[in-house]
C-alpha cells in the first residue's frame, strides 16, 4: 500500500537538476596575463572553485588559456612552453577534489610540432587533448606561423607529466553516470568553416559541443559568433558552449570582449556580460534528455550519420562525474506559458502567424469545397469568439459578404446573460447574419424521452444532462448547414482535445472544419487580444473582444441559483495554464511527469520570478506549489492517456498552428484509442513528492 511517507521518500532528490536529465555547464572567461602561464593557472583554479561550488559539470575556458592567445612568436620560446607544463601541473594538483570537467586552452609540443590544444581535466587527471584543426592565416591572424594543424591527428597519444594521454581530433568524452553527457571539442576557427568538426562529433554522439575561442572583437563580430553558435547547436541538436578571450590579452593591434554564451538546439540559454573586467562564469543548465529525445525522434539525424559514416572513427574517453544530488537551483529560464512567449516582439510575431495560419486554412477549405457560407455557434466564450473573427477575416479575403457567416446563439438551461450579450454584441458588430435558437424545449423533450430524472423535476445535473445540451447545439448547427448550404465551423481548441473536454460525435467534438484545433487555450486569449489591439476590425469589435477576455471560462451547462458560483471548467479539469504546460512537454518532448513537475515548479513557484507575456493581467498572475502541480498533473495524464484518445482519433480537419505540436491522428500524434495511463500515474507516485 502506498503511503504519504513512501511517496515522500520516493521523491527524495526531486529538486536536483541532475535527476531530471539536466547538466550544468559554464562558459568562463578569465583575465589573461600575457605569457605568464602560472598566473593564468591561478585564475583558472579560482574559476574552477566557483564552478565546483555551483555544481558545474563542464567548464569551458578561452583559447590558449594558459599562455594567452595574442603572444605571437613568444610561442616559439621553450621557457614559455615549459612554464605551460608547470601551469598544467598546478591546475591538476588544485582540482583533484573538484567536480567540474575543465576544458582549458594550452600550446603543447607533440612530435616536434606545436599544437593549439584544448586540455580536458577532471579530478586532477587529464582525460585527453584535442588539437585545433583550422588555423586562420588571413587578415589579423597568423596561426600557421606557430602551430601545426590537427588535421589527420587521430588515435594518437601525447606524453604529459610522464603520462600517456589520448590526443587527437577523434575524442569524445562521456560521463558514465550522467546519461547523455557526451562532450565534443573544437577551437575557435573550427566553428567558422563550412563543415565544422563539431558536426562530426555530434553525429558520433556528442551532445555538449564546446568552443575555446580567441576571437578578437571588431564591430559586428559578436553577432556573427552568436549566429554560428545558434545555427550549429540547432543543426547538431546539441548544446553549444562558447568562451572567448577577454581582458588582459595583448592590445598591440587588437581588442577582446570575452564573449560567453550557451545555446541549446538553437535557443540561447545564457549570455555573459561582454568586456568583463574580472573572471566571468556564465552558467546554464542544458537538457540532455531533450537533446537525446530530439535526435531519436528526428530520423534524419541518424540518416545523416549513416550517410557521413563517421561514428566508428571516434574514440570514447569515459569519466565518472559523480554529480551532486542536492538542490542547486535552476540556471535556466522556463516559460510559464510554453505556447506563449513572454518576449513581446516574439509574441506579436507568433500571434500574426497563428492567426493567418487559421484564416488561410479556412480560406483554402472554403475554396476547395466551393462553399461560400459558414455556420457557427457563438457562446460568448473565448473559443467561439476567436473562430468567429477568423471566419470574418476569411470572408473578407474571399470577397464575400460577412452575412455569409450564419452565427447562432443556442441558449440552454444555464446560459448566462453576460455571455449571451457578448455573443449578440459581437455578431452585430461584425455584421454577420445573427440568429438565436433556444434549445431548452428540445432538450426537455429529449430528457423526457430518456426518462431522465430532470424531466420529473429532480435537480440531477449529470453528464447526460450536460451532453444533451451540447449535442443538440451541434445537431442544430449541422442541420442549419444542410439547410443553408454551409459548412459547420468548429471552435474547440487544442487544450480541450488534450483533456477530452468535449461531447463526442454530434457534440462540440465534431464539425466540418475546425480552425482552433491547433491552438491551445492559453494562446487563444493572446490571439484575441492581438486582434483587438491591431485594429483588424472596428473599434466596437475590439471593445467586445476585451470584455470576452475578462469572463470566467465555463461550459454553462449546469444551472446555478442566486448566490451560487457558476460552473467552472478549470475547477473540474485544472487551470488551463498548468494543463497547457503539461501538454506542451508531453506532446513536444515526451517528458516524464516528474520532469514536467520539476519544470513547472520552477516556472510557477513564484509570481515575481521570470517574465510574463506582454499585457498579461496582474490579477491573473498565479503561482502554484508542487503539491498543486502534482494534483493537476495526475488529472492531466489520467485524461490525456487514460480515455480521451478515442475522441482525437475521430477529430475533424484543421491546421497545425504551434511548433509545440498538434493532436491530429493524421499529423503529430498517433495513439491507441484503448490505451491507459498506468505507467504515467506510477511514475508520478514514485518520483514526485507530495510536499
Amino acid at each position: 500500500m502506498t503511503t504519504t511517507a513512501s511517496i515522500a521518500a520516493a521523491g527524495a532528490g526531486f529538486h536536483s537538476l541532475y535527476r531530471h536529465g539536466f547538466a550544468r555547464v559554464a562558459a568562463v572567461t578569465t583575465p589573461s596575463t600575457v605569457a605568464d602561464p602560472l598566473a593564468n593557472a591561478a585564475t583558472v583554479i579560482e574559476a574552477a572553485r566557483r564552478c565546483d561550488a555551483q555544481g558545474v559539470a563542464v567548464a569551458v575556458f578561452p583559447e590558449l588559456t594558459l599562455s594567452g592567445y595574442a603572444i605571437d612568436d613568444l610561442l616559439g620560446q621553450d621557457a614559455l612552453l615549459d612554464a605551460v607544463q608547470d601551469a598544467l601541473d598546478a591546475v591538476l594538483a588544485a582540482t583533484k577534489n573538484m567536480l567540474s570537467v575543465l576544458v582549458v586552452g594550452a600550446p603543447l609540443r607533440h612530435q616536434m610540432r606545436l599544437f593549439n590544444t584544448a586540455v580536458l581535466i577532471h579530478r586532477g587527471e587529464i582525460l585527453g587533448v584535442v588539437p585545433k584543426i583550422h588555423l586562420p592565416n588571413y587578415r589579423e591572424f597568423y596561426e600557421r606561423r606557430q602551430f601545426a594543424s590537427g588535421h589527420g591527428v587521430r588515435s594518437e597519444e601525447i606524453l604529459l607529466s610522464g603520462v600517456p594521454t589520448p590526443f587527437g581530433t577523434d575524442l569524445i568524452f562521456e560521463a558514465l553516470d550522467v546519461p547523455g553527457l557526451s562532450v565534443g571539442v573544437e577551437i575557435c576557427e573550427d566553428m567558422f568553416v563550412p563543415t565544422p568538426p563539431s558536426s562530426g562529433l555530434a553525429l558520433a554522439g556528442a551532445t555538449v559541443l564546446v568552443n575555446l575561442s580567441g576571437s578578437p572583437i571588431t564591430i559586428g563580430r559578436s553577432q556573427t559568433r552568436h549566429l554560428l553558435c545558434q545555427t550549429q547547436s540547432m543543426r547538431c541538436l546539441a548544446a553549444y558552449v562558447y568562451a572567448a578571450a577577454g581582458q588582459g590579452e595583448s592590445t598591440t593591434d587588437l581588442s577582446w570582449d570575452g564573449q560567453t554564451s550557451v545555446y541549446e538546439n538553437g535557443v540561447l540559454l545564457a549570455d555573459g556580460q561582454r568586456f568583463p573586467t574580472e573572471t566571468a562564469v556564465t552558467v546554464a543548465d542544458v537538457d540532455l534528455e531533450l537533446l537525446s529525445g530530439e535526435r531519436a525522434r528526428m530520423g534524419t539525424f541518424e540518416d545523416n550519420r549513416r550517410v557521413v559514416g563517421t561514428a566508428h572513427t571516434y574514440r570514447r574517453v569515459p569519466f565518472t562525474l559523480a554529480p551532486p544530488t542536492r538542490d542547486l537551483g535552476f540556471a535556466r529560464a522556463v516559460e510559464r506559458f510554453p505556447f506563449v512567449p513572454a518576449d513581446s516582439a516574439r509574441l506579436a510575431q507568433d500571434c500574426y502567424e497563428a492567426y493567418n495560419i487559421q484564416v488561410h486554412g479556412l480560406l483554402q477549405r472554403l475554396k476547395a469545397t466551393r462553399t461560400s457560407k459558414v455556420v457557427i455557434g457563438v457562446s460568448g466564450g473565448l473559443d467561439s469568439t476567436h473562430a468567429l473573427i477568423v471566419a470574418a477575416r476569411a470572408m473578407d479575403m474571399l470577397g464575400e459578404p460577412r452575412t455569409n457567416i450564419l452565427a447562432y446563439t443556442l441558449p440552454g438551461f444555464a446560459t448566462g446573460a453576460a455571455s449571451k450579450a457578448h455573443a449578440h454584441a459581437l455578431m452585430d458588430s461584425l455584421e454577420v447574419t445573427a440568429g438565436e435558437i433556444d434549445i431548452r424545449p428540445a432538450a426537455k423533450q429529449l430528457l423526457a424521452d430518456l426518462e431522465h430524472p430532470y424531466s420529473e423535476g429532480v435537480e440531477q445535473y449529470d453528464v447526460t444532462f450536460e451532453n444533451v445540451q451540447a449535442g443538440l447545439r451541434t445537431d442544430y448547427l449541422f442541420r442549419l448547414a444542410n439547410h443553408h448550404g454551409g459548412m459547420v465551423l468548429g471552435t474547440g481548441d487544442l487544450s480541450e482535445e488534450a483533456l477530452g473536454w468535449s461531447t463526442y460525435g454530434v457534440g462540440d467534438h465534431m464539425s466540418h472544419y475546425n480552425v482552433n484545433t491547433g491552438v491551445p487555450k492559453t494562446l487563444i486569449q493572446h490571439l484575441i487580444r492581438w486582434v483587438a489591439d491591431t485594429g483588424e476590425f472596428a473599434d466596437a469589435v475590439g471593445q467586445i473582444l476585451r470584455s470576452v477576455l475578462d469572463a470566467e471560462i465555463s461550459p454553462e451547462l449546469i444551472p446555478v441559483k442566486d448566490g451560487q458560483t457558476p460552473q467552472s471548467t478549470e475547477a473540474a479539469i485544472g487551470p488551463y495554464e498548468l494543463q497547457d504546460f503539461n501538454l506542451y512537454y508531453t506532446l513536444r518532448f515526451g517528458f516524464k511527469p516528474s520532469k514536467i513537475a520539476f519544470l513547472a515548479a520552477h516556472a510557477w513557484g513564484d509570481t515575481t520570478q521570470g517574465d510574463w507575456p506582454s499585457g498579461f493581467p496582474t490579477e491573473r498572475k498565479n503561482s502554484y506549489e508542487l503539491v498543486v502541480i502534482r494534483r493537476w498533473l495526475v488529472v492531466f495524464v489520467s485524461r490525456f492517456f487514460g480515455f480521451s484518445q478515442f475522441k482525437r482519433s475521430a477529430m475533424p480537419n484543421g491546421p497545425k498552428v504551434s511548433a509545440g505540436g498538434s493532436l491530429s491522428p493524421r499529423g503529430d500524434w498517433r495513439a491507441p484509442s484503448d490505451g491507459n495511463a498506468r505507467v504515467w500515474l506510477d511514475e508520478i507516485e514514485r518520483n514526485i513528492p507530495i510536499d
